[in-house]
């Protein structure tokens, strides 16, 4: 056990690798990232202001419904064969790979189209939701066959992520799915149609890109010889490993999914459409903040997970909380804009008749922003295998959020269910991160980081401070937002190690200017 306790110098070595070789690893889909979301962005925009109010809410409130129902049809598969397939390859385990793809796309399929044809079939399960407007009910029978599509979709990320498939994900992830939905936005717009349009090209953009993807796995297969000595007869199918990851994974999917999908169904049965789009409009802006952190939960759970098999326990505190203050610093610049500059930003993006939504994109950010800075503390949880926890925090979440949506929204509207929203991530991550304290050599707060979380605090609250009381134009409030943003960074160089992880970096005139 003193191995595991103790840290020497040959064993800081291949700690700090592993670090580095995460956060470099991710910078890759980082980049991606903000190119897909620049393109959504750009569709958003676009879309919101070319749809009326009610169109969009209820355009909104169809595409919430799917995303609810959706990760029921994906049951948590996506997290779960990223997991198990490296192993099985590692492990030269063919018969368990190819019979764990084969398990997994089976039932993301089959479970996603029952769901679909049932509720076309019965649209009376969710008719009573929108009784006083048919548009939403008639959109919803359009998108309900986004389910089975997109879940195959979403598992087919895990599947090449598995196989090292990053030119792949980066291409189909962040290029070509945005393209074809943005594609079906400005040709709604050159037609001059109607939003009835405009849901039929979204399940089109998606069903190409799903036949796209499925193309791109063969090839793969293929390359990786993987495909020569597969023989039906021989496929061993895994059923007890990997089901037993479905529950949490699930679980853990829906409280971060469901949580604005419940509020705006509870908005659109006991306020309005116009409420539901004044909420909805901002949720994309406030999960920029999620940005980095979903780019770099891919690298993360592979990396934990050796780490864990050799009892390093030293190494998995050492990765996650220079993961976590890595991508608080990334992330905070998204932060600074969206939280102490809510107000001017909503009203810029979206003109004056979306200004009621300047406070609840404060709120959800705010939210957002907290799971970031607690880090992969549900990644963990999956790693040091606390499944029954994950369980009963995120059931426990999921109850709150609609206690609380429920007394807030019929007085206070939309945001009342950002209120809801917020509070709800706040206490579902600082009990994910109580669920952490058990492990050994963990802290609940590293003090090495102590310093790069108070400067984030600091930049953030003075930032909001000079918009709270000063009038100042919103393009000079920007360049305040920049100029903090950067100081921030440059405090937090030493502790972050920028020049040690990307010392190419310091090969740029301005940048070395500031971290040298």
């Amino acid at each position: 056990m003193q191995a595991v306790t103790e840290t020497n110098p040959a064993q800081a070595a291949p700690e700090q690798g592993v670090t580095q070789k995460q956060i470099r690893g991710s910078s890759l889909f980082l980049v991606g990232r903000f190119l897909a979301l620049s393109i959504n962005f750009a569709a958003q925009v676009l879309m919101v202001r070319y749809l009326s109010t009610s169109d969009y809410g209820a355009l909104a409130y169809a595409l919430a419904i799917v995303a609810f129902i959706e990760p029921f049809s994906t049951l948590g598969l996506q997290e779960t064969v990223a997991r198990f397939l490296p192993i099985y390859h590692e492990n030269r385990e063919n018969e368990k790979l190819f019979g764990a793809i084969l398990l997994s796309t089976g039932a993301v399929f089959l479970t996603g189209l029952a769901i679909s044809v049932g509720l076309w079939g019965a649209p009376g399960l969710v008719a009573h939701f929108v009784h006083h407007q048919p548009l939403p009910l008639h959109l919803l029978m359009i998108l309900i066959l986004l389910v089975p599509i997109d879940s195959i979709d979403e598992l087919m990320n895990g599947l090449f992520a598995s196989f090292s498939g990053v030119r792949d994900i980066f291409f189909r992830k962040y290029l070509l799915g945005p393209a074809l939905k943005l594609g079906a936005v400005i040709l709604l717009i050159w037609e001059r149609s109607s939003v009835t349009f405009l849901a039929y090209g979204y399940l089109l953009a998606s069903a190409v890109g799903v036949l796209i993807y499925t193309w791109m796995l063969i090839r793969l297969l293929h390359d990786q010889h993987l495909l020569k000595d597969v023989r039906l007869r021989t496929i061993k199918i895994p059923v007890r490993e990997v089901l037993s990851y479905v529950v949490p994974s699930l679980s853990a999917s829906l409280v971060t999914v469901a949580i604005h999908s419940i509020n705006i169904f509870i908005l659109g049965y006991l306020r309005t459409m116009t409420d539901v789009a004044y909420y909805r409009a901002v949720v994309p802006v406030a999960q920029l903040n999620n940005v980095v952190m979903t780019s770099f939960t891919l690298l993360y759970t592979p990396s934990a997970a050796r780490l864990f098999a050799q009892s390093d326990y030293d190494g998995i505190n050492k990765l996650y909380w220079q993961t976590a203050a890595w991508m608080s610093v990334l992330s905070f610049p998204i932060f600074a804009v969206t939280f102490s500059l809510a107000q001017p930003l909503s009203t810029f993006l979206y003109g004056q008749r979306y200004a009621a939504s300047g406070p609840i994109l404060a709120l959800l950010s705010l939210g957002s922003y907290f799971n970031v800075l607690l880090g992969f503390n549900l990644q963990t949880l999956k790693v040091l295998e606390r499944l029954r926890f994950i369980v009963a925090v995120s059931v426990m979440a999921a109850v709150v959020n609609i206690a609380v949506s429920v007394l807030l929204i019929p007085r206070y509207g939309a945001v009342g269910a950002a209120v809801g929203t917020a509070g709800t991530l706040i206490v579902y991550n600082v009990l994910m991160e109580i669920g952490l304290r058990p492990m050994p050599n963990f802290h609940l707060l590293d003090r090495h980081h102590v310093p790069i979380y108070l400067t984030i605090g600091l930049g953030a609250a003075g930032l909001l401070a000079i918009q709270s009381f000063a009038s100042i134009n919103f393009y000079v409030s920007l360049v305040l937002a920049v100029c903090v943003s950067l100081s921030v960074l440059a405090a937090t160089r030493k502790k972050l190690g920028i020049a040690e992880t990307f010392p190419e970096l310091l090969r740029l005139p301005l940048v070395r200017l500031i971290f040298a």
